[in-house]
């Protein structure tokens, strides 16, 4: 029977990739449900194609030009808006599996919404545990989800894993995450500030969207996926190393109590990991050119600077903090990378702003969702009062 899927965040680039690697399978999987926040011609053509019985659009505005465009072109699905319809389109008894794939905090509810029912969930939203973190696991846990990394990263970390995860804490000495070190990693870090948006968001080995790319520019996505490693491993915090790789060949590694260590090597595409994600323990086409290792000119290995990437070394530190810091950081982030976008903040400030949001929120023991909407919404209402103190 074919896999029946839903797609959180369709438009953007997980989400396309995602649809195409379905597409090379017709008959092992039909898309049920897509979403995406404002791109209403991209999930036309989405629909048009793989034909979903739902569509949820972010907003009524949005929802109301997709229904009208889809009625004009004689497409049956069905248009939903609002939070509680991802929700639905997550959890819906129909569903076999859900990639999630919307970026920040908006993804926590659907992909808990996915954990809860039961499903394979496909995680490419890193925030569902930098803000989750041990709710999500529990939940994960307690209702039986199989639970699939898709950042490339925690996916190679996974492969290189046994499939009986009963065994991994016996097993692991420590993970290697490896790092791009992104288009700033040989910069001086007294020039910054010259650093415009256009250029923090030219990835040298990835096409992404706008804020996961400024993320990646000042290694920020590299402290949220140490977070995220802690709860999908189960590890802690100490047992967890970035390094720098700035060929993105070695995706990353596991070094194990005997030290031998075991690397997953593949194309640079993210293709890759969604392809296992969806198929696992089985393995299909991704649509990826395999590596030809008589072309590589070397693969090189070096320390993250902590003078060029200081938000690299606050994911130890809030994984070490009370519950619920790992969310403020994720809050004050997507503030403060958003002012940065706007041209409000200066790249070399994104940091700061972090920093002092994080020494001005002490945060409560989170007990459910609805308290870790709430520690992110107070996160990010004192970030936007840090940052004024900040701004260009």
């Amino acid at each position: 029977m074919k896999q029946r899927l839903t797609v959180l965040g369709s438009t953007g680039s997980i989400g396309t990739s995602t649809l195409d690697v379905v597409r090379r399978h017709p008959a092992s999987y039909e898309v049920f449900a897509l979403s995406a926040a404002t791109q209403v011609d991209v999930m036309l053509a989405q629909c048009a194609e793989f034909k979903p019985r739902y569509a949820v659009m972010a907003s009524a505005a949005h929802a109301k030009a997709l229904a009208d465009k889809l009625q004009s072109n004689g497409l049956v699905t069905q248009v939903l808006q609002a939070q509680d319809a991802l929700e639905k389109i997550a959890s819906h008894p129909e569903v076999d599996a859900v990639m999630g794939a919307i970026v920040g905090a908006a993804g926590l509810s659907p992909c808990l919404a996915a954990a809860k029912a039961g499903k394979r969930l496909l995680l490419a939203n890193k925030e569902a545990l930098v803000v989750g973190g041990a709710l999500f696991m529990e939940t994960v846990h307690a209702h039986g989800c199989t639970l699939l990394p898709i950042d490339s990263e925690h996916s190679a970390i996974f492969q290189c894993l046994p499939e009986d995860r009963s065994t991994w804490r016996a097993r692991i000495d420590s993970l290697l995450l490896t790092a791009s070190g992104g288009p700033f990693r040989q910069r001086d870090p007294a020039t910054l500030a010259e650093i415009t948006p256009a250029q923090a968001c030219k990835h040298p080995n990835f096409s992404m969207g706008r804020k996961i790319s400024v993320d990646s520019a000042t290694m920020m996505n590299k402290a949220l996926e140490v977070i995220e490693a802690r709860w999908l491993f189960d590890v802690e915090p100490d047992q967890i190393k970035v390094v720098i790789h700035p060929q993105q060949i070695v995706h990353s590694m596991v070094q194990f109590k005997d030290a031998s260590i075991l690397a997953q090597l593949g194309t640079p595409d993210m293709r890759v990991p969604i392809a296992c994600g969806l198929a696992w323990p089985e393995r299909i086409e991704s649509g990826v050119a395999p590596l030809d290792f008589a072309a590589l000119a070397g693969l090189t290995f070096e320390e993250a600077d902590a003078q060029r990437f200081p938000g690299l070394h606050l994911s130890w530190q809030a994984l070490k903090a009370p519950e619920g810091t790992t969310a403020v950081l994720n809050a004050a982030n997507e503030v403060a990378v958003a002012a940065f976008l706007s041209g409000q903040l200066r790249f070399d400030r994104i940091h700061a702003v972090n920093l002092e949001t994080l020494s001005a929120v002490t945060p409560p023991q989170p007990r459910n969702v609805g308290d870790l909407l709430a520690l992110n919404d107070e996160a990010r209402s004192i970030a936007t009062e840090v940052l004024e103190r900040f701004v260009a």
